[in-house]
């Protein structure tokens, strides 16, 4: 099949250039033709007032004819041999030119019949140069296929690993749920409080994930409407330290809010920046052990507010921070899966982020140096009202 698609490919531009060939050596004879007695008239003209006969209705003489008919034949003769020529160096050049546009055409037909296959790393070779700007439509185009099969080997890499991370997340808890059922059953464990509630904490971890893994297909599939509403950023932080407020007494964590005043109205949705807030403030409670400290900041500019959350905790490898918002992506041994959440929050909080047009980073001076994490809020939107 791929066969037959290169070979009437490289035949239609074989054609196409043939086509050209004979159409340009049909206008060029029928062209000679008819001008060529306008340019005998001018030719004997010149030579002292011969043949004037020619074109204005005198007689004409059968030594004038004879010399128009030699003269005619003399062009046609040249005009013959120079298509001939023009024609079959056209033959050759449209010969090279056509292999030259079937080669990398069909390196694109094959290796798109490999990616259809699923084999995600097949690439073309890229002719012409290697700089972009000076590539020609063919090099471009060798270029975006390469650059989507790149995309679509990635995507397809990322599909594995989620559904690699999600059965490894839901493993955990139903192991524990069916152990402690075992149990039960067999009379190994006792069927007390503490044995149910083991089971509703890890069946209530279940839970949160599932709802995670759906909030997650949502925003990374932008399909999260974002109800936008005039909101005070300073109202917003308050009821996030109001909800978590508790938590942090029980573990012994300080947690600080320091506002620039006065702080500009913003145009978002506030349940769903809270949510950020939520996540950020709860993953640095998460890593900060007892006795250490959270701080909440928030200092505006012309066109956006930039909030931060720093903590003392335990901090994070430089060569982690470029991966801390992949999904189910855990700094080994020190955030580890037994204390840690489902692993999705910060991605979920990227995703709400760039959704309002904003930027998320994070920031740490390694381990046990804490960690910083901020985010920006733009203003623009409420020029709009």
């Amino acid at each position: 099949m791929i066969n037959a698609i290169r070979r009437r490919l490289g035949v239609k531009l074989f054609l196409s250039y043939l086509l050209v060939i004979l159409v340009g050596t049909i206008v060029l004879a029928m062209t000679t033709e008819l001008s060529l007695p306008s340019a005998y008239q001018r030719h004997l003209s010149h030579m002292g007032g011969m043949g004037m006969g020619m074109g204005m209705g005198m007689s004409i003489s059968e030594e004038e004819r004879e010399l128009f008919a030699n003269f005619r034949a003399g062009v046609n003769y040249a005009v013959g041999l120079a298509a001939l020529s023009t024609f079959t160096a056209a033959l050759i050049v449209s010969w090279f030119v056509a292999r030259r546009v079937v080669r990398p055409v069909r390196e694109m037909v094959t290796a798109s019949q490999r990616i259809a296959d699923g084999d995600y790393h097949s690439r073309v070779q890229i002719p012409g140069s290697p700089e972009p700007e000076e590539m020609d439509e063919l090099g471009r185009l060798a270029l975006r296929f390469n650059q989507m099969a790149h995309r679509l080997d990635q995507t397809e890499a990322m599909r594995r690993q989620l559904i690699g991370d999600i059965a490894h997340e839901l493993r955990t808890p139903l192991t524990t749920i069916k152990g402690s059922m075992e149990g039960l059953v067999d009379k190994v464990l006792p069927a007390n409080e503490e044995t149910f509630m083991r089971v509703y904490q890890e069946a209530d971890r279940l839970q949160r994930l599932v709802m995670d893994l759906q909030e997650l297909s949502r925003v990374e599939a932008n399909a999260v409407q974002l109800v936008r509403h005039p909101s005070q950023l300073k109202g917003l932080i308050a009821a996030v330290v109001e909800r978590l407020e508790p938590q942090f007494e029980d573990k012994g964590v300080s947690l600080a809010v320091t506002l620039a005043a006065p702080l500009p109205p913003i145009e978002v949705d506030a349940d769903r920046i809270q949510q950020v807030l939520i996540n950020l403030v709860g993953n640095a409670l998460q890593y900060t052990p007892a006795g250490g400290a959270v701080k909440i900041t928030a200092r505006p500019s012309p066109e956006e507010i930039t909030v931060a959350v720093e903590d003392s905790g335990i901090g994070i490898p430089p060569e982690h921070i470029p991966h801390i918002f992949t999904r189910f992506y855990r700094v080994e041994k020190s955030r580890s899966r037994a204390g840690g959440g489902s692993g999705i929050g910060l991605t979920i909080a990227k995703h709400l982020v760039e959704a309002h047009g904003g930027r998320i980073w994070a920031q740490s001076a390694g381990i046990g140096r804490g960690s910083f994490f901020a985010f920006t809020i733009p203003l623009q939107p409420l020029q709009k009202l």
